[in-house]
């Protein structure tokens, strides 16, 4: 009986003794498991993302935060109307400029904190609006000045500037005016465009490379779901299909 009674009371020590663990002692293990929840998040569900110009404006303004997730992608692709951060094609990183340090070893630091979200990656991100997926027409304009998507004119609500529209008079083509296309885009490709349409460096400033100014689907890192900063803006970006209107 004495031994079961002092074997009893080893493990309660050393459950005690586990409980008494100092938080300094905790707080490495707590770290890392911080930072591998954090670099998970980041690889599979989404990332924060900074809106460096004005080209989505009103939706998304300069210096906003978004979150930008890729779980809806895992089944499907990006669809019309979606607000996608990708990376540019080679003919869209001419003014690209790394926003790594040239210190090697803070360069190291930053490629690091990158996989954790807290830096952002060394890449030309952008954000536009999908118009048009692989296989389908788009062009402008029709009599009213409204871009078309296999012939249908789009109403967009969420446009804020755009070129004049001149009903007297032949309307300049971009990035003069609203008129392009048409365009068939390859499949697998995306047309996207910017909200503030006579601002943003867009698909229509790219229709003579390889792409005619699409985007791969396999470019796009995620949807963009919600404005997370600054608080007075906070709100969910919804996806709006002027192709349903």
């Amino acid at each position: 009986m004495s031994d079961s009674g002092d074997e009893g009371g080893r493990r309660r020590k050393k459950r005690d003794d586990k409980k008494q663990r100092p938080f300094w002692q905790e707080l490495p293990i707590l770290v890392v498991i911080a930072a591998v929840i954090a670099a998970l998040m980041v690889t599979f569900v989404g990332r924060p993302y900074v809106i460096p110009s004005q080209s989505m404006e009103n939706t998304l303004l300069i210096g906003d935060r978004i979150y930008v997730q890729k779980i809806s992608y895992y089944g499907s692709e990006p669809g019309p109307g979606d607000v996608v951060v990708f990376v540019g094609p080679p003919s869209w990183n001419g003014h690209y400029k790394s926003v790594r340090s040239d210190n090697t070893v803070v360069r190291g630091v930053q490629n690091f904190l990158s996989y954790f979200g807290l830096v952002p990656p060394d890449e030309n991100d952008l954000v536009k609006r999908v118009i048009a997926v692989g296989g389908q027409t788009v062009q402008c304009c029709d009599p009213q000045g409204r871009v078309m998507v296999d012939g249908k004119p789009l109403d967009e609500p969420y446009i804020k500037k755009d070129y004049p529209w001149y009903t007297d008079r032949p309307n300049a083509v971009y990035p003069a005016g609203r008129v392009f296309g048409p365009v068939k885009v390859p499949e697998g490709n995306l047309w996207v465009m910017g909200d503030n349409r006579n601002e943003s460096a867009d698909s229509r400033a790219h229709v003579s490379d390889d792409l005619q100014g699409t985007v791969p689907v396999d470019n796009v890192r995620g949807k963009t779901v919600f404005k997370i900063w600054p608080p007075n803006r906070m709100g969910p970006v919804k996806t709006e299909n002027a192709q349903e209107n």
